[in-house]
C-alpha cells in the first residue's frame, strides 16, 4: 500500500490540500477550494460539476491522460451537460466512462 502524502497551499486566506503517493500524480481539495465561496462546499461543487464547460473540460483531461476513458460514451454524457435535468456523479463518471481525473472520498 502506497502512503499519500498531505501538503498544503495557502491561497486568499485559505488552506489547499494537496495529496500525492508519487509526487508525478497529485491531487488537489475540491472540498478546500469550495469552502472559499461557501459553508456548504457540497453544494457548490455539485452546481460546479454540472456545468458543460467543466463536462468538455474534464472530458479533454481524461482523453490526453487516460487511454482507458471511453470517449465514445463521453459523447452522450457531454450532450446533456449543461441541461436542467443533468446531474453530474462522480461514480457514475469513473465505473460509466472509466475516468481516473476526478475521485471522491468520505469524511477528511
Amino acid at each position: 500500500m502506497t502512503k499519500v502524502i498531505k501538503d498544503t497551499i495557502h491561497a486568499k486566506g485559505i488552506e489547499i490540500g494537496i495529496y500525492t503517493s508519487d509526487f508525478e500524480n497529485e491531487f488537489i481539495s475540491l472540498t478546500d477550494i469550495a469552502r472559499y465561496r461557501s459553508a456548504d462546499p457540497r453544494i457548490t461543487i455539485h452546481t460546479w460539476l454540472r456545468g458543460r464547460d467543466i463536462v468538455e473540460f474534464l472530458g479533454l483531461w481524461e482523453s490526453l491522460h487516460n487511454s482507458d476513458f471511453k470517449r465514445s460514451e463521453f459523447d452522450t454524457f457531454k450532450s446533456e451537460a449543461g441541461t436542467n435535468a443533468f446531474t453530474f456523479s462522480i461514480k457514475e463518471w469513473n465505473d460509466t466512462l472509466q475516468g481516473k481525473g476526478i475521485i471522491t472520498k468520505s469524511g477528511r
